[in-house]
Formats: C-alpha cells, structure tokens, sequence
C-alpha cells in the first residue's frame, strides 16, 4: 500500500509504501478486544481496600449475654449488621494486571493499524517541525493534515519533538505517543494517525519481523 508522504502545509512531497506485513494484515477482532481488554486492566491501581470484622476497631466483648435479653444474639459490635462494623464480600487490594504473549500483542497491534490503513486514515509526512511550541501553530498544522478529525500523533521520540509535545497538551482531540508505545486502544480511539517517516520507520522495525 502506497500512501502520500505530505510537509505540514498538506502538499504533496513524496510517497511511501506501507510494509504489507503491518499494514495488510489479516484483521482479527477478538484479538484486538483481548489486548485491549489487557491494556484496560493493567492501567487499573487495585488500591481499593475495605475493613473486614477483624480489623475494625471496638466490639471487644459480647454486647449482651445470650439469652433472656428479648433481643437477638449478639458476638460482637464489629459484626457486618452494626454500624460502623466490619464488611464482607467488598473489595480488597488485588492486581488486575494480565499477560498477553509478545507475538500476540504484536499481532493486534498489526491488525488495529490495518484497521486504519484500510479506512485511509494513516497520515505520513516528512518530518514534524514548528517555527515554536505553540498551540495554535500546532492546531492549525492539524487541521490542515486532518480537519477536525481526533488525532493521534506518533513521534519516533520524546527528545527530538519536544516542541510538538508542549504545543499538543492543550489540544483536546490530539495526543502525541511514542511509536515504541503504541497500543490499540489510542489506536482505535482517534480518528486519524499522524506518523512522520521516522516514526513509520520505528513502527516498521518493531513489527515487521512477523517471523521472529
């Protein structure tokens, strides 16, 4: 698949090919669902935690003695029926972290972007570059490249596109992710992404090795 490289203007400079292995990939669905499922589950912080009878404070002795008060018997005021008791079947600190074979991943990771290659929505250009790191150069490069679509920029690093970074933290529908670090939910959340060749070449090399 070849597809358009453009400058940050939107014309035409040049073209690219696509590498089929990434970006024709056999589209699987329940495989896609499964590492975002994973990726959904690991950003979880598993920090909820509720008392249970043993760790409330109080309720020392029995309340009342077991029988000829009239009232029901009674072990403990820390018992899940008294106010201020402890609780049963609530949450506790747990991992929800899950694991997902590397070739798994990868393969999800191709079938998403062949999502978006099939839908024309992959945008190439030759390099990311402004004049300075404001937001509204950087607005203006997007609505050029993409209109009003939400947009995941790609970058192949942090170091080298500071200047894109800070002028993209303000712009609601756009979010800048390393290449290294794409993943299919960002991926299928945006619109449209926004790649220059170097981050394209990066993508290549961490998926095109389909064999390995």
């Amino acid at each position: 698949m070849e597809v358009e490289v453009l400058n940050m203007e939107g014309k035409k400079v040049s073209k690219v090919e696509l590498p089929p292995a990434i970006f024709e990939a056999p589209i699987n669905i329940d495989l896609m669902h499964q590492a975002y499922v994973m990726q959904m589950a690991n950003a979880r912080l598993g920090t909820h935690e509720t008392k249970v009878k043993s760790e409330v404070s109080g309720g020392g002795r029995k309340p009342w003695r077991q029988k000829g008060t009239g009232r029901a018997r009674q072990g403990s005021t820390r018992s899940a029926q008294w106010k201020g008791g402890g609780k049963i079947h609530t949450p506790h600190m747990r991992s929800y972290v899950q694991n997902m074979p590397k070739k798994m991943r990868q393969a999800a990771l191709r079938s998403a972007l062949s999502v978006k290659a099939a839908e024309s929505s992959i945008v190439v250009v030759d390099a990311l570059k402004l004049k300075e790191p404001k937001t509204r150069l950087m607005a203006s490069a997007l609505n050029t490249l993409v209109g009003d679509a939400k947009a995941l920029v790609l970058i192949p690093s942090a170091e080298s596109y500071e200047d894109v970074l800070r002028s993209t933290n303000n712009i609601p529908d756009a979010k800048v992710l390393n290449a290294n670090y794409i993943n299919v939910r960002d991926i299928m959340v945006f619109d449209k992404l926004i790649m220059p060749v170097a981050a394209l070449e990066l993508i290549t090399a961490n998926l095109g090795g389909v064999g390995e």
